[in-house]
């Protein structure tokens, strides 16, 4: 049993990374060449009441693979809906390093995506933030959002469960931002965005944003499901992680390219955001769609590591 690697749980992770470490490890992979249209595409299987998804990925330094559960009969059982784990190795000899918590990983990564995107695309005095969906995906994009925009101050908070949402408001007042209930209305209020639900339909009318501001749809990673809608991803600055899953993965751009309404030689990618190619329109709102790449959890769980280390 001494031979078996170290398993790095939840409150360990959230110790050893902070947000803003996982959102610079993030930028630091692409801006170091890093090229996510190479990336093998993530494996799902059925399963009798699920699915089972395969994210492996390898660099210089490390290799991995995530395996994670989505079972939808799960909440009623009072079991995660989505469970999993990561297997960090060498990226030379795989020698098994570490064994983390793939759900914890799943959201500290994700939210520090969306704020490498943001970074570049939120007007740097951001003030308000909406966020759709009071799940943890939810809660740590409000911590990702403040990373890179300390400016922003409030959130709006629009959900299904009513208490939900009171008790996401009252956490977001315990840490200092002021915060209220909301409706998909409000978004024509916001400086930022973030769109972190299981939503199949758009959530809001587009035509309600301002110019200015940006979204980050995260909650979808299927070409039958979007949390926005084609005129958003017709009128917007659209980044996605890549060209290949926007269009295999991404509905809000694959739909919006089916109705005619979004012209694919116009979608950028987080690499060339990341690297100043992408040249912002301050006269249209900004969307970044992400579905989650295999490359975001390697980068976060090689930081984990070398902080595990230390």
């Amino acid at each position: 049993m001494s031979d078996m690697p170290p398993f790095v749980d939840a409150e360990a992770m959230e110790r050893l990374v902070p947000m803003s470490g996982a959102v610079d490890a993030v930028e630091a992979a692409l801006a170091a060449g890093l090229d996510p249209e190479s990336e093998p595409a993530r494996g799902v299987v059925g399963i009798p009441g699920g699915q089972l998804l395969m994210m492996p990925s390898s660099g210089a330094g490390y290799a991995g693979v995530k395996v994670v559960s989505a079972t939808p009969g799960n909440p009623a059982r009072g079991l995660p809906r989505i469970q999993g784990l990561y297997l960090l190795l060498d990226g030379l000899t795989h020698t098994p390093l570490a064994l983390l918590d793939g759900i914890a990983l799943t959201s500290l990564r994700t939210p520090a995506v969306s704020a490498v995107a943001l970074r570049h695309l939120a007007v740097p005095d951001a003030r308000r933030m909406l966020v759709f969906g009071t799940g943890p995906q939810a809660w740590w994009h409000v911590a990702a959002v403040r990373a890179v925009r300390p400016t922003v101050e409030y959130v709006d908070v629009v959900g299904r469960d009513q208490g939900r949402v009171a008790a996401f408001v009252e956490r977001c007042r315990a840490i200092g931002v002021g915060a209220a209930a909301a409706t998909p209305a409000d978004v024509a209020r916001a400086d930022v965005v973030c769109c972190c639900t299981t939503a199949r339909e758009p959530l809001f009318d587009s035509a309600l944003l301002a110019p200015h501001a940006a979204v980050a749809a995260v909650g979808s990673h299927e070409p039958d499901a979007r949390e926005v809608d084609e005129h958003l991803v017709g009128r917007a600055t659209v980044v996605a992680e890549s060209h290949a899953v926007a269009l295999r993965e991404c509905g809000d751009i694959v739909q919006a390219v089916a109705a005619g309404t979004f012209d694919v030689e116009r979608l950028d990618t987080l690499a060339q955001l990341v690297r100043g190619e992408v040249k912002v329109d301050q006269d249209r709102p900004r969307l970044f769609k992400s579905a989650g790449m295999a490359w975001e959890d390697l980068a976060v769980a090689g930081a984990v590591y070398e902080a595990y280390r230390q």
